[in-house]
């Protein structure tokens, strides 16, 4: 019985593995140093470059730090969300009510004929 793929081992040598295999490392190595640059240079590169800009605008003091609201600050905002946002919902009577309908045809209902029997 023959295979679908057919290889043949003994035509491999020597070179072609070492090709492979510094192909492979190649790309390993490649991928540490893309790793490497976007979590430890380009950070101290976005920080110069933030700070650059904060002395062009006339922010000397700058030193690149997020500053952060202060509590309070936060729940004054987030209670003034709360509020607007419930002031836009209708007053609803929150009852459901659910009728039944009897429908005896349905596309649904219909696969079930058009399938084959085997």
């Amino acid at each position: 019985m023959y295979s679908l793929i057919d290889v043949n081992f003994e035509v491999i040598d020597r070179s072609s593995l070492a090709i492979v295999f510094t192909g492979i490392f190649i790309v390993f190595i490649s991928l540490l140093f893309i790793y490497l640059f976007f979590r430890y240079v380009l950070p101290v590169f976005l920080r110069l470059i933030a700070k650059k800009k904060a002395i062009k605008l006339g922010q000397p003091g700058h030193n690149g730090d997020i500053h952060e609201i202060p509590g309070d600050v936060n729940a004054a905002i987030a209670m003034a969300l709360y509020l607007y946002l419930n002031e836009i919902h209708d007053k609803e009577s929150d009852v459901i009510t659910i009728k039944r309908v009897s429908r005896t045809y349905s596309p649904w209902s219909s696969k079930l004929y058009n399938m084959r029997n085997l």
